[in-house]
This record gives C-alpha cells, sequence and structure tokens, in this order.
C-alpha cells in the first residue's frame, strides 16, 4: 500500500509535466460569498492570525451562535491545510481561525494516503479552496520514530510502519547533512508532501504551499 502510495506520487510529478490536464471544466464554487478569497489573500489571513496566535493576542474569530447558523446552510472555507495530529499544532489555534474557516486533514507526520488526498480533492474541487497548505512542525514523534528505526533496524509494529515508510526517504536523503537530522528529515518530508500534491492534476486549480510550526515561538514560517 505505502510503496503503491508512493510510486504513484513519484509517478503523477513525472506525468503531470509531460500530459495535459483532462479538458472538464473546473467545477464552479456554488453561491461563493461577496468575499470569496484568492489563494495570496488566504495565505496573508493564515499568516496574520498566527501572528495574533504567537503574540499571544488571539482574537478567536468566527466562534458565536450567529456565525455557527450562517454556516448551517453552506460553507465556503478558504484554504486547505494539511498537518501533524500532534496535540501542539492545531490549526485552528495556531492560525487563530474560528467556524467555517478552513477545512483540516490531520495525519501523523502529515503522511499522505488515499483518505488524505481525496479530502484534498473535496476541498479544491467541490468548494473551490484556493490554496491548501502543508504544515509540518519541529519534534515532531512520527519523525523521531521513523528516525530511531533507521538507527536501529528494529521492526515497527502495526499500522505505524505506513508512518516510517512515508517519511523514511526524507531521512535517508537528509541523514549526511550537519545539524539536526530530525529538523532536516521534517523539512524535506513536508516539502515532499506538497510537491506530490502540487503534482496532482486533481489540484491544479489551487495553490500549494509547504510551512514549518515553530513549537517554541508559535510562529510559522514558509519553507522553500
Amino acid at each position: 500500500m505505502t510503496s503503491n502510495r508512493r510510486a504513484f506520487l513519484t509517478a503523477a510529478a513525472v506525468t503531470a509535466l509531460t500530459a495535459a490536464p483532462a479538458t472538464a471544466a473546473p467545477r464552479p464554487r456554488p453561491h461563493p460569498p461577496s468575499t470569496a478569497h484568492t489563494a495570496h489573500t488566504a495565505l496573508d489571513e493564515l499568516l496574520a492570525g498566527n501572528r495574533r496566535h504567537a503574540a499571544g493576542h488571539p482574537r478567536h474569530p468566527h466562534d458565536s451562535p450567529g456565525r455557527r447558523h450562517l454556516l448551517a446552510a453552506a460553507q465556503h472555507p478558504f484554504a486547505v491545510i494539511v498537518g501533524c495530529i500532534d496535540s501542539r499544532v492545531p490549526p485552528e489555534l495556531v492560525f487563530d481561525l474560528g467556524l467555517g474557516d478552513v477545512l483540516c486533514i490531520r495525519t501523523a507526520g502529515q503522511v499522505l494516503d488515499e483518505a488524505v488526498l481525496g479530502s484534498i480533492q473535496y476541498g479544491v474541487q467541490e468548494l473551490a479552496v484556493p490554496l491548501v497548505l502543508v504544515l509540518g512542525h519541529e519534534r515532531c514523534g512520527a519523525v523521531a520514530a521513523t528516525l530511531d528505526h533507521l538507527r536501529t533496524g528494529a521492526p515497527v509494529p502495526g499500522h505505524l510502519e505506513l508512518l516510517v515508510d512515508e517519511i523514511a526517504p526524507a531521512a535517508r536523503r537528509t541523514r549526511a547533512l550537519t545539524g539536526d537530522w530530525a529538523e532536516h528529515t521534517m523539512r524535506a518530508h513536508t516539502v515532499w508532501v506538497r510537491d506530490a500534491i502540487r503534482a496532482d492534476p486533481a489540484f491544479t486549480s489551487a495553490h500549494v504551499v509547504a510551512a514549518r510550526s515553530d513549537l517554541d515561538t508559535g510562529l510559522v514560517s514558509l519553507l522553500p
């Protein structure tokens, strides 16, 4: 399953460069709100909210009964965030967001699988979300487990094997670098996930970026 998933994504990166996407017209956003976001304004809003969070001055926007009642009829999120399940980086708090603002997809180590990709596609194609942000973070437990496996060669129990298999290529690519191996691995893996999403023809209408969350300061920075 894991090797097949990675092989598909790697092949998609090549295919996207040599084949045109399907000719079907993009699905329009149903009943768009008057303040629809572009990818640029969506990213600006995320980073502005993160600065409030890091400074300790969150607004906790869009969290009222009125907002809840408004969203009961329809939703118009402006970003998809693919992040880690780590309890220290909940996207709605990290970016000071509220109800209806973003679609959050969380797996350990922001590992991709078919359910994650289908969820992103729902946001991008069905809801016309203009921005996908892949959010990694320092001191990631899934990364640490992967490095422990590579150091010791010990078997990986149960379903954790999927996580290790997906993160291990980034760990191997960065093993010879000086400095913090875990940090290098997290950055390389987060960028790989971003690039895999970018290469998938299902997501060509969205702008896809990668970012790193600092647990000490709370600040999010974009990755090149």
